[in-house]
């Protein structure tokens, strides 16, 4: 029981618990950051009349949002130091002319980076030639939107070391001219990863902390209160910690540590760290391996190969791939499941979310855990097959919702109409009883939630497409993605995802109320308010 006084009341509101459908209460109090009544206004007002009062005049009341994918730790950093293309330019002459104003009486040996690169948007990618020009003979290097593909001019290869007679590295590849057999500057998964690896080198906790500032007040304004923070790295777990320190953080933060760095993930098992340490701030969730790859940019595992057009240097029977030997990384998830962390792991295609199922399984037969959690990040691909051995493993589907909104017409086009009946199936999945949160993987997708959940009603795609009507759910049941499924998976159901009686005061009002207008236009709501234990961090002006 809190015993601490009332500090804060919430009044004339529609405030929904997210317990029941339809279940509202007017008002709420809020003492030291927790819900310690709800009731009428009068209620609320007679039980702390010289608390501080939120008028919500009326307005929808929501938990506020649990982003359980997302990577505002490398957004924050590169925010600071690379170039955002998400927002455009429109077309590869634009782009080009970006590079060249950008690059201009800049020393020859300074990099251009641009990330969030749209090639279906640009309508492709640029020739090499073309960017070495716009560069001056400068390093540029073009970051896909999904970090699984890049496009490097010569320069940047040159520094790395590819060239026509590189083998491609293990789990990339070098897509090279089919003539001439030169590298064409796309570059795939490790191959890609290497360039950002090495652009990423001279990063500083400095740049983390300050982009994250940047990165939360943004999410703030789409009612997101609390990110589980995917691949999270070092740095960015210090980062987050001299926050905390500082007072500076206004976003409760799972850690999602990223499987890349073999070293943190050696260094949490042996400092005998398990999933729930920390605070109601900044909390491990868990661990994280990224085994399969991207849909839009033709990369993640399937059964089937991809159809539609291919890029210049694609293999002819593209089937995605796997960024693991299967019982390398059966003995990783093992070793971490048996460690007491939950182990969160990418799959995409059927073939990708089948690989990691199998590492599920394995670790569950050699280390049974009854609640255990387990997680297939994104999980998109789920077929009736797959939807059964989630199923039978009780393992969540972290759901990649954003996608369906920002990337489903690359879906369409990479795997085709008929197969959209088995991506993101919302709705065979609550059926089945199968815990599917919501996400955006931000900055791959954009991070406000009622794209996702438009999606999710709508199962339509941000032009329109369709995306199988018989998987549209509830706009009750696609909250429930965003806020109660989103703390369970992050196992603090006992602290959010509800605004009931204990729970933090986490919450968000909206301009317009989500459950009484049209459904197509859910994506076009607006948040008004946002608070963080009952203490507010945005205010639309």
């Amino acid at each position: 029981m809190n015993l601490n006084p009332i500090d804060t009341i919430i009044v004339d509101g529609k405030i929904a618990s997210m317990q029941t459908p339809g279940d509202f209460v007017a008002a709420m109090a809020i003492a030291d950051g927790r819900i310690v009544a709800t009731g009428s206004s009068a209620e609320i007002r007679d039980l702390a009349p010289s608390a501080t009062v939120i008028d919500a005049r009326g307005r929808l009341v929501l938990p506020g949002f649990i982003d359980s994918h997302c990577h505002p730790d490398r957004y924050g950093a590169q925010l600071g130091r690379w170039t955002y293309l998400g927002d455009g330019p429109d077309s590869i002459d634009a782009l080009l002319d970006l590079v060249r104003r950008k690059t201009e009486g800049t020393p020859q040996d300074q990099w251009f980076v641009g990330f969030g690169y749209d090639d279906h948007r640009l309508g492709g990618y640029p020739t090499r030639d073309a960017l070495d020009a716009a560069a001056g003979g400068r390093p540029a290097y073009l970051n896909r939107r999904d970090a699984h593909l890049g496009f490097a001019n010569s320069a940047a290869l040159k520094i790395i070391g590819y060239d026509a007679d590189t083998p491609d590295p293990a789990f990339g590849r070098i897509d090279r001219d089919p003539v001439t057999g030169d590298p064409t500057g796309l570059l795939r998964e490790t191959a890609a990863h290497a360039i950002v690896n090495y652009c990423q080198s001279k990063f500083t906790t400095a740049d983390y902390s300050g982009g994250l500032e940047r990165v939360f007040k943004d999410f703030a304004g789409y009612g997101i209160t609390s990110v589980h923070n995917s691949l999270c790295s070092t740095e960015g777990i210090e980062a987050y910690q001299l926050m905390r320190e500082a007072g500076t953080l206004n976003m409760r933060v799972g850690l999602l540590a990223s499987g890349r760095e073999d070293d943190l993930i050696d260094a949490i098992i042996r400092s005998g760290w398990r999933t729930g340490f920390g605070d109601e701030w900044v909390r491990l969730t868990g661990v994280e391996w990224c085994p399969d790859c991207s849909t839009s940019g033709r990369t993640a595992a399937y059964y089937e190969p991809y159809i539609g057009e291919k890029i210049i240097g694609e293999p002819d029977d593209n089937r995605g791939m796997l960024l693991y030997e299967a019982e390398d990384f059966n003995q990783r998830v093992l070793r971490a499941h048996k460690a007491g962390l939950m182990v969160g792991c990418d799959g995409v295609g059927d073939r990708g979310i089948d690989f990691v199922l199998d590492a599920f399984e394995n670790a569950l037969n050699h280390h049974p855990v009854k609640d255990h959690r387990l997680r297939v990040e994104h999980c998109c691909n789920v077929t009736p097959a797959i939807l059964n051995r989630l199923s039978r493993l009780k393992v969540i589907c972290s759901s990649a919702t954003g996608f369906a909104y920002d990337l489903g017409d690359s879906y369409i086009r990479n795997r085709g109409a008929d197969a959209m009946q088995y991506m993101w199936p919302h709705r065979s999945m609550i059926d089945a009883g199968i815990v599917a949160p919501g996400h955006s993987d931000c900055p791959v997708c954009h991070p406000n939630p009622m794209r996702g959940i438009h999606s999710m009603v709508n199962r339509r795609t941000a032009s329109g497409a369709d995306l199988y009507q018989g998987e549209a759910v509830t706009v009750f049941e696609a909250i429930q993605a965003y806020t109660v499924l989103g703390a369970y998976v992050g196992r603090e159901e006992h602290l959010k995802g509800q605004l009931t009686i204990g729970k933090l005061a986490d919450f968000t009002i909206l301009e317009d109320d989500i459950f009484a207008i049209s459904p197509d236009q859910i994506d076009q709501v607006q948040v008004a308010e946002t608070y963080v234990g009952g203490r507010q961090v945005y205010a639309r002006s």
